[in-house]
């Protein structure tokens, strides 16, 4: 019986199939380690900036004074308020007792953040109020003007929306444009009408409603879309009375994108099942894998590699 001879591989040979044995190995190691979490962060990413894209004017942040800061005016020893200085702050003259409130107006833009109003000039905002506002300067009616920083030495004054465990109120960063009253009667009431935008870009600025709360310390932990009403809802007014004798209310307005991406942030995070779908089913039609080599990070490097170490072993055993 004749006997097949197989001749013994080379060195070189045992030393390629080798490399390409263990690369291919590290290659499926990563797929199964970081394919996953590289789709859900390249899902996060594609969210985040689609958000940011869709704003007409980027936030506006300006931190509330700290304690040694000379726009910093007094905090309640018991931590139901804090208060900034403000120069649209009056008193009656003369003074008629203890009632004081606040009359602000908030913009933010599609996203939800506060804006200062750079995309919107020439435009005003009027908050009418009743007689007992007669004597303040600020009142009748309450008139904001934008942008803001353009127009005012305090653009914003009051922190009136958010929850920090490290602050007496709000979140931190001013939100508001306000104006305040001290020196009311305490059973003496405040009036205010329907918000009025006019202007150049009175068509962009959307009315949210109104946000009001009276008889006691401000709570900011509030969202300005979430929480506000309408103006009958919000009651258009206060009445104090002994031991009651505060009140406030915030007019939220919301730019509005002239191409119809209004809360797309929020669009996009209850479109999270059919981004994926869509991922899943660009890789199920596409056979040669191409896809899911893009999802994991190194698979280029290491098939660069693994060919230089190839080509190196070929020209040695040559």
């Amino acid at each position: 019986m004749s006997r097949i001879h197989v001749p013994k591989p080379g060195k070189q040979t045992v030393q390629i199939v080798t490399c390409m044995l263990i690369i291919a190995g590290c290659i499926g190691g990563i797929a199964a380690f970081a394919g996953p979490g590289a789709a859900a962060t390249g899902t996060a990413a594609i969210q985040q900036n689609t958000a940011t894209e869709n704003v007409s004017e980027e936030a506006y942040k300006q931190p509330v004074p700290d304690r040694d800061d000379e726009y910093f005016e007094a905090a309640d020893p018991e931590n139901d308020w804090v208060s900034y200085i403000n120069p649209r702050d009056k008193y009656r003259s003369p003074y008629l007792g203890d009632g004081s409130g606040k009359i602000c107006v908030t913009m933010v833009n599609e996203a939800g953040e506060v804006v200062d109003g750079q995309s919107i000039p020439n435009t005003t905002v009027e908050v009418p109020t009743g007689e007992s506002l007669d004597w303040h300067t600020s009142a009748d009616p309450f008139t904001v003007e934008y942008p803001l920083t353009e127009h005012y030495e305090r653009p914003l004054d009051a922190d009136q929306f958010g929850d920090s465990p490290d602050l007496i109120k709000g979140d931190g960063y001013l939100d508001s444009h306000c104006m305040e009253i001290h020196g009311l009667p305490e059973d003496g009431s405040v009036e205010y009408g329907e918000v009025n935008v006019t202007g150049e870009h009175a068509d962009d600025v959307d009315v949210v409603g109104y946000i009001q709360q009276e008889n006691e310390a401000w709570d900011a932990d509030v969202d300005p879309i979430d929480d506000a009403e309408s103006y009958e809802e919000a009651g258009g007014g206060w009445t104090y009375y002994p031991g009651g004798s505060h009140g406030q209310v915030v007019v939220v307005l919301q730019l509005d994108d002239a191409d119809g991406n209004i809360d797309d942030s929020k669009n996009i995070d209850s479109s999270d099942d059919s981004t994926n779908n869509s991922i899943n089913d660009n890789t199920d039609d596409d056979g040669d894998g191409a896809t899911t080599a893009e999802t994991i990070p190194g698979f280029g490097i290491l098939t660069a590699i693994a060919a230089l170490v190839a080509v190196v072993l070929v020209r040695r055993r040559r």
